[in-house]
């Protein structure tokens, strides 16, 4: 390769335009050096990383060309797996472990691009296991998407059975459908949003649990573990590191506040009674109330994942012929009209579907004065909590985003409700499986977000706060 930048050289001396100047210079000089730096960098990307770092060795002037960190920064996001925006993200505010940053003022400058390609080069790829409160979401993190779902450990063996015993039936069952040996790879866990309360028996619940998964995971040889809450694994697939994440779950809605990657439990977790079980439920009673027939509960969700949006006003929305059709496989064809909207209404009017609890918006604002009125809020940046991420497959509804905006605008003062956005789920139910890749395919993964199981054997129950 260095030879071949020679000739070309060489060819570009000998033409008679640049005969002249060449004379002028000493003969001593290396020719290599004297290509200009702007050509010679567009060579490199030609070449590519492999060979541009074998160029470095011809000479100094190569070197220095060779070590600028825009020519790894345009290989880096030339091969990166994720998109640009995952990447940048994940390296800019994820790097350096927990607690994550929460500012970078020179994001380009501030990275050394060409110590990531190298560090990303030697990623041997890991095992994520969201589990979810509906169903489990698993995979490898260099796969597009999960390979497979299964049920959640929580419904794994008795349920009067040991949590140790339920869990290591759950990740054996995981690990079998993969096909792969759990001492061969790092594996990232998702741990459930669970015992929200912030009183010291919910907080030893939450120990207990994480401390359990660790036990059975080192137990089964797995080499590293990294276990991160659900709902911050959904801020970080958005691209956040602080915010309030709603987790519309399978039988209850989570109002979660995190700052700097952290659940910020002090502060107050809101927990609605309600979930895509009761939003399921709900619609198989309006159709049936219109004589709609149908099989199974299966269907009524199928037709609930197609059909069914969250109105940006409800009542405007009754006077509209919204009549629509949808096929559903080995059913028939099915026909709603407004039980389309009504569905997704009782998430902010309950008392529709029979049920005693707040308004999803109204949690929201709740949650949202305890974090501008705690003392957390006064410490960091004041505007933390003004972004909304929802997470969840019945949190992908379309209109819902809008919908929760708007109520929020007219639900808090102009003061605290300026600023404030609520964002779509940005991997749909998947979300929370996706933030967790973000963090698997990062440079310096596994080094500083998992737990070595030489560490916990050493450590205990210490080893997990030297990550998190």
């Amino acid at each position: 390769m260095a030879k071949l930048l020679r000739r070309v050289w060489k060819s570009v001396t000998l033409c008679p335009y640049s005969q002249s100047n060449t004379d002028l210079e000493s003969d001593s000089v290396d020719p290599a050096e004297k290509l200009p730096q702007d050509v010679f960098r567009l060579l490199l990307k030609r070449l590519g990383p492999r060979d541009s770092a074998r160029a470095a060795l011809v000479c100094r002037a190569w070197w220095s060309v060779v070590a600028d960190e825009k020519l790894w920064h345009f290989f880096l996001r030339e091969e990166a797996e994720e998109t640009w925006e995952a990447v940048l993200f994940a390296e800019t505010y994820l790097r350096s472990g927990f607690p994550v940053r929460s500012v970078v003022s020179d994001v380009y400058g501030a990275l050394p691009f060409r110590l990531i390609y190298s560090q990303q080069k030697q990623l041997q790829g890991s095992v994520i296991i969201d589990g979810g409160s509906g169903y489990c979401k698993y995979g490898w993190s260099k796969d597009s998407r999960p390979s497979g779902r299964s049920s959640t450990f929580l419904e794994y063996g008795n349920i009067e059975s040991p949590m140790y015993s339920r869990l290591r039936h759950f990740f054996l069952a995981i690990y079998n459908r993969l096909q792969l040996k759990p001492s061969t790879q790092p594996i990232i866990v998702s741990t459930p949003i669970c015992h929200c309360d912030n009183t010291e028996p919910a907080s030893a619940a939450r120990r207990q649990l994480r401390e359990a998964i660790y036990t059975v995971l080192f137990d089964m040889n797995v080499p590293a573990v990294c276990a991160v809450d659900q709902a911050v694994l959904a801020l970080y697939a958005a691209r956040q590191t602080s915010g309030i994440v709603v987790n519309i779950g399978f039988q209850v809605t989570s109002v979660v506040p995190i700052l700097c990657g952290k659940v910020m439990h002090h502060v107050g977790v809101e927990v609605v009674g309600q979930g895509a079980l009761r939003l399921t439920s709900y619609l198989s009673e309006l159709m049936l109330e219109r004589g709609i027939a149908f099989t199974n509960m299966n269907t009524v969700r199928t037709l609930k994942e197609n059909l069914c949006y969250v109105a940006e006003d409800y009542n405007a929305e009754l006077a509209k012929d919204v009549n629509t059709s949808f096929t559903v496989e080995h059913e028939g064809v099915f026909t709603l009209s407004q039980e389309r909207f009504q569905t997704g209404e009782i998430l902010f009017q309950p008392k529709l579907g029979g049920i005693r609890t707040m308004g999803l918006h109204r949690a929201v604002a709740l949650c949202i004065e305890h974090c501008n009125t705690s003392e957390v809020g006064k410490v960091a940046d004041e505007g933390w909590f003004k972004t909304i991420v929802l997470a969840g497959g019945s949190a992908c509804l379309p209109g819902l985003a809008g919908r929760l905006e708007k109520e929020l605008h007219q639900a808090l003062p102009s003061t605290v409700a300026k600023g404030l956005k609520v964002f779509s789920p940005p991997y749909g139910s998947e979300s929370a499986w996706f933030g967790a890749k973000i963090i698997s395919n990062m440079s310096t993964y596994p080094e500083v977000w998992c737990i070595r199981k030489k560490q916990f054997r050493r450590y205990g129950r210490l080893a997990l706060g030297l990550v998190f």
